[in-house]
């Protein structure tokens, strides 16, 4: 009597992940990436601070103020000015590599996942950020597919994290831009002040940007680390 064939397994409903596509926990990158999204945060802060200087004194002056205590006012509003704008742009190269080599990881992970879940090339990972226009949703659309490709299998994954943070990032982006062309054409203290209230509005926004970038990331961590210990893997785990 011949013993019954074994029932076949079922087929797996991830495609198969390309060629040098394998798994590594993002915690470490994660970890990183979410204490330079705080220093980001804590020089927006110091930056909201010169903002509220600058906006203060360019306003008195606006009004008629004059005498040696508005120019040493103004002295030191545009020296903490100046300082703010360097501590900022420092935390966010940064806090850019790290990211970057977080998203490449996670993005990476996410193809292991699910490869069919991309809509995007894995090199506009990084080169997304840098090309001009696409650079409004490519990287969005990256952290979305990998998002979807991370959640477990089966389930619905919103995007409401992914949206909120990317939204308020371009405001932020789109803000900062327009504050720096006002305040470089700024000729009067009446215009130097209007420029103050977009930079400190554009500042603002972008500590919130960073927040949820936060809350993107180490989400977006635990999602994949979820999925590994629950054993949902289409290949097997290599090195």
């Amino acid at each position: 009597m011949t013993s019954p064939m074994p029932a076949p397994m079922p087929a797996s409903p991830y495609t198969a992940p390309p060629g040098g596509a394998w798994l590594r926990s993002p915690a470490v990158l994660a970890r990183a990436t979410a204490v330079l999204l705080g220093l980001v945060i804590a020089t927006d802060l110091f930056a909201c601070f010169a903002d509220l200087l600058e906006l203060d004194v360019t306003g008195d002056i606006a009004d008629g103020a004059a005498g040696t205590g508005v120019v040493d006012r103004a002295d030191r509003a545009d020296a903490l000015y100046a300082v703010a704008g360097v501590s900022q742009t420092a935390a966010l190269v940064a806090t850019t590599v790290v990211y970057l080599c977080w998203l490449w990881r996670v993005r990476v992970n996410a193809e292991v996942f699910d490869a069919s879940r991309h809509r995007m090339k894995r090199g506009w990972t990084i080169g997304g950020w840098f090309c001009p226009v696409v650079n409004l949703w490519f990287p969005r659309r990256i952290v979305a597919d990998s998002w979807d490709a991370s959640a477990p299998w089966g389930t619905r994954s919103g995007h409401t994290p992914v949206n909120a943070w990317w939204t308020l990032w371009i405001i932020s982006l789109l803000a900062g831009r327009y504050a720096y062309t006002t305040s470089r054409n700024a000729e009067t203290a009446a215009e130097l002040r209007d420029a103050a209230r977009v930079t400190l509005f554009s500042d603002a926004i972008d500590i919130a940007a960073a927040v949820l970038a936060i809350v993107v990331v180490v989400r977006l961590t635990r999602m994949q680390e979820r999925k590994v210990f629950s054993g949902e893997l289409p290949v097997p785990v290599s090195g």
